[in-house]
């Protein structure tokens, strides 16, 4: 099933999406969004990736780099 810009999920079809976009218009349904309460999950990730560059020496810095160049460069 296909999803929407932030991951929700609508019908397939033209006219199933039609249907759903009008009940949420009329209030017939609620649209299921994202859990604000959850957007601390994500900001976890990004503080990681930072404190894991800065405890890295600046040798495993350049052979991680190497290693991820090769594989971006050397895909068959």
């Amino acid at each position: 099933m296909p999803k929407g810009p932030r991951g929700e999920k609508r019908p397939a079809d033209v006219i199933g999406a039609a249907v759903k976009v009008m009940q949420i218009a009329t209030g017939e349904i609620e649209e299921d969004v994202v859990d604000p309460a959850k957007e601390h999950m994500r900001k976890g990730g990004k503080k990681g990736g930072a404190a894991r560059a800065k405890a890295l020496t600046p040798e495993e810095r350049l052979r991680i780099a190497k290693k991820a160049a090769k594989s971006r460069w050397h895909k068959n």
